[in-house]
């Protein structure tokens, strides 16, 4: 294994999501604050977007731990449950019923009416040591509509000065296009943040190798050549969840080349074992394109050429005999 080889402490490219390796670039940062602000304002609604692998969940639970003392918080990462299914783990961790009252208690026959009052009830509690309740559902863009009505429904427990819970949906990109549907335009109106994660630039892509072979406690036992993080950065696009499996299979290359310096080689076979491709540059895009014209291009004079060649013939074929010539006239004897 190369964590002993390099003598890791720890796996440096894990895809877990652990707080602790998150590195926060610019667009993370600014979304972790943005967050923070949102929630200590008890702003209603806030949502998180990015694409696949940018860290959405790992910038969650990064978020759970900068928050106070007295912020309560329910962490879904299950989008496919019922109205009732998602209501009995909100409360389960808040904290206000147990998980055997989930699975045989009155809990587990309650109604939804019944799950919402014991809700509120708990909310309206936090108000004596100015606590406050906080809601993220990962992956939200699953969510069914009736549970995202839901949702919006549980959204007006508030106070005449405050919400009483501030909801933060997480999801793909792909998460906007449902909100922004006609009958989604009520929760849509209610959201106070938008944030957004954006893949790492190639300065970013060398910061966040250093950052979590640090991190693994071993990172003097391996660095990785300016030609392989721009080969990391082209091949995985800033994407840190593909950034791990790239630098995750280099370093098991690396060991088992015995080589303290993960080169663009090392880079390029570790790619090809997971399948990922090189990226066109703007250059070669073009190039590409001219090729593909040019074929066409080809295609169709060749096309037109055989049909020119034809034509003649086709025309012989098709043609209609001419008439024949008239008798000559016959002149009766007088």
């Amino acid at each position: 294994m190369y964590e002993e080889f390099y003598r890791f402490g720890q796996p440096p490219f894990t895809l877990a999501p652990d707080p602790r390796f998150l590195y926060r670039s610019e667009s993370h940062e600014d979304a972790i604050t943005q967050l923070l602000q949102s929630i200590k304002r008890k702003e209603g609604f806030i949502v998180l977007a990015g694409d696949i692998g940018t860290g959405k969940t790992t910038v969650c639970r990064a978020l759970l731990q900068q928050l106070e003392a007295n912020t309560f918080t329910s962490l879904i990462l299950n989008p496919f449950l019922s109205v009732e299914e998602l209501l009995r783990e909100i409360l389960l961790d808040f904290g206000v019923v147990s998980r055997e009252a989930v699975r045989s208690g009155r809990i587990a026959s309650a109604t939804k009416h019944e799950l919402i009052s014991t809700l509120h009830e708990f909310l309206l509690s936090l108000i004596a040591i100015r606590g406050n309740g906080v809601l993220i559902i990962d992956e939200a863009q699953h969510l069914s509509p009736e549970v995202l009505e839901q949702i919006r429904v549980i959204s007006n427990l508030e106070t005449n000065e405050s919400k009483l819970l501030q909801i933060v949906l997480v999801g793909q990109l792909n998460l906007l296009d449902v909100l922004a549907e006609a009958q989604m335009r009520q929760l849509d109106q209610r959201i106070s943040l938008r944030a957004m994660l954006k893949p790492l630039t190639r300065t970013e892509v060398e910061a966040y190798i250093a950052h979590r072979l640090w991190i693994a406690e071993g990172g003097e036992g391996v660095a990785f050549g300016q030609a392989a993080v721009d080969a990391v950065h082209a091949y995985s696009g800033g994407v840190p969840r593909v950034i791990n499996l790239l630098c995750d299979r280099a370093l098991m290359l690396g060991a088992a080349g015995r080589v303290t310096v993960v080169t663009r080689d090392i880079i390029d076979e570790a790619a090809d074992k997971l399948g990922l491709q090189m990226p066109e540059t703007p250059d070669e895009a073009r190039a590409a394109l001219v090729r593909k014209w040019s074929m066409v291009a080809a295609t169709v004079i060749l096309a037109a050429a055989v049909l020119f060649m034809f034509a003649p013939l086709h025309r012989l074929i098709d043609a209609t005999p001419p008439p024949a010539p008239a008798p000559p006239a016959t002149f009766a004897a007088n």
